[in-house]
């Protein structure tokens, strides 16, 4: 696991749980973390999972034996890592990029030589205590469709992780940004995950923001998967129902439990910078590209850069809503 913050402990040590060979190579501050307190990690599932000996490791040099690489890390050291692994990784390892945005498959592809799979992780991990990571909502890893992966599919679906494999990547990429869409709104609400989209008014901002990201991907050719039983189309409607309507509905749709936060959230609670610009952030560039308005979008890649430097983070929903109408 290259790049183990949250999303990389968790399904690190879901793997390791369950007796695979895992190293996690991340910050020296997580290092000493998992060293004391060794790694826990639950689900919303009522799994609950310890890895007392965890093999953490801080030197890139700790991948160059690694059958199977996944790449976890922000995307902004896409580049970086990119550089890192390339005179490293043996030359018939299989690297995942398990990130978020549409392009880091492509950009680690540049760089290397091996078979560099686009993958996506569907569901929230939150960083609860010391050594303790939660998933908070449900679904599976979503990768492309390869032979190089038939070596570990037993060994995911082992530690309940299974590879769901796609021909078209894109389009499951394209889905996820849509839903990512609310990571700004959960972020700039304060609120856990359940608690933001409980409330009409937060659930009207993200459908505005996903409105411009689909038309927007209808301009650039772009078909977003169906990864629910609700058409990406219909999301925005389904959205603005109210509130008791929308609980019903949602219920079959996915599961989040209490705990859930957005990654965004996490980034903005520990002081570093988020990933805005490759999830709204794609949107507004894609906008510009093909001549489409994007004022919504726009204006959370602002609340979030602002929120960066101390600016607000408890937005109501109708303020939130208020200030993207008036957009």
């Amino acid at each position: 696991m290259y790049g183990a913050g949250s999303i990389g402990c968790y399904v690190g040590g879901r793997l390791a749980a369950t007796q695979a060979e895992v190293v996690l190579v991340g910050r020296e501050r997580l290092a000493g973390e998992l060293g004391e307190h060794g790694l826990r990690v639950t689900d919303l599932h009522g799994n609950d999972l310890r890895v007392e000996h965890v093999d953490f490791q801080t030197k890139p040099a700790a991948a160059a034996d690694s059958d199977l690489v996944l790449v976890t890390v922000k995307s902004a050291a896409t580049e970086e890592v990119a550089r890192q692994l390339a005179p490293l990784i043996r030359p018939d390892a299989v690297v995942i990029s398990f990130q978020n945005g549409l392009s880091n498959a492509d950009v680690l592809r540049r760089h290397l030589s091996q078979p560099v799979l686009a993958g996506m992780v569907p569901f929230n991990v939150v960083h609860r205590e010391a050594g303790w990571f939660h998933q908070g909502s449900e679904g599976d890893l979503e990768v492309a469709a390869d032979d190089a992966l038939k070596a570990y599919l037993g060994v995911f679906a082992a530690a309940g992780l299974p590879l769901v494999q796609h021909d078209d990547m894109d389009a499951v990429l394209w889905a996820k940004l849509l839903l990512n869409l609310n990571n700004p709104v959960n972020a700039l609400s304060g609120l856990p995950l359940k608690a933001e989209l409980s409330q009409r008014d937060y659930r009207r901002c993200l459908a505005m923001a996903q409105r411009e990201a689909l038309s927007v991907g209808a301009a650039a050719g772009r078909t977003a998967a169906k990864l629910s039983p609700v058409p990406p189309a219909l999301i925005p409607r389904m959205l603005g129902l109210p509130d008791v309507a929308f609980r019903i509905l949602a219920q079959s749709v996915v599961a989040i439990d209490p705990l859930a936060r957005s990654s965004m959230w996490e980034d903005l609670e520990a002081g570093r910078p988020t990933e805005i610009d490759w999830i709204n952030g794609e949107v507004v560039r894609l906008g510009a590209d093909h001549g489409v308005p994007t004022p919504v979008n726009e204006q959370l890649v602002e609340l979030v850069r602002e929120a960066e430097q101390g600016g607000r983070r408890d937005w109501t929903g109708a303020e939130l809503l208020r200030l993207l109408r008036a957009r």
